[in-house]
């Protein structure tokens, strides 16, 4: 049993490795399912059995890209000043990834066609209470005005995440880029208690 267990586990691996790979090349509606599953050796009813269908392949790359793309954002964050300024800082590093092609085609243009709102999205999800708790030791703090906790920390993440999708769908993403980390960075100046 231990090594069924172990043997699904690794052709989920494989298979959500295979699909970041053709998602990001040739974009989740040129990939083949069987160029996929012969690539690393497997069948279609691996995938299936695991997955459920190609969507399903679809939202397990973008969970674990995301969850990526949101440890890389609080890394940038951890090492900044003090708290606001990681906030500000993880906000920033989140929109900028829109410059990876991978993140860009598959997370940010791909992800949301297929998926839907990325705000429903479990890693999303997960971003948000993080952003709450922060923003919530901000207003205890007294660095933020003392609004719903909630309510900031969505809009907040929702305005990195629009603006990510804004850089990434952008026929110039470089020179939009700066524009959208400068509008992020004022809008949350507006939560603080005494402005910059």
């Amino acid at each position: 049993m231990k090594k069924r267990a172990q043997t699904m586990a690794q052709n989920r691996a494989k298979l959500i490795s295979a699909a970041r790979v053709a998602f990001a090349k040739k974009g989740y509606a040129a990939a083949s399912m069987d160029d996929l599953t012969s690539a690393v050796g497997l069948t279609r009813g691996a995938l299936y059995h695991n997955f459920g269908d190609k969507r399903g392949l679809l939202a397990a790359v973008v969970d674990q890209i995301d969850s990526e793309m949101a440890s890389s954002a609080q890394q940038a964050g951890a090492q900044a000043g003090d708290e606001w300024q990681g906030l500000l800082a993880e906000g920033a590093a989140y929109i900028e990834m829109a410059l990876d092609p991978e993140v860009q085609r598959i997370v940010l243009l791909d992800g949301p066609a297929v998926l839907g709102d990325p705000s429903q999205w479990p890693s999303q999800s997960s971003c948000l209470q993080v952003t709450r708790q922060t923003v919530e030791r901000l207003i205890a703090g007294g660095t933020m005005k003392p609004v719903d906790a909630e309510a900031a920390a969505r809009l907040l993440n929702g305005a990195a995440l629009n603006a990510a999708l804004w850089v990434a769908a952008s026929t110039s993403p470089k020179t939009v880029l700066p524009k959208a980390v400068e509008a992020f960075r004022a809008l949350a100046g507006g939560l603080l208690a005494k402005p910059d």
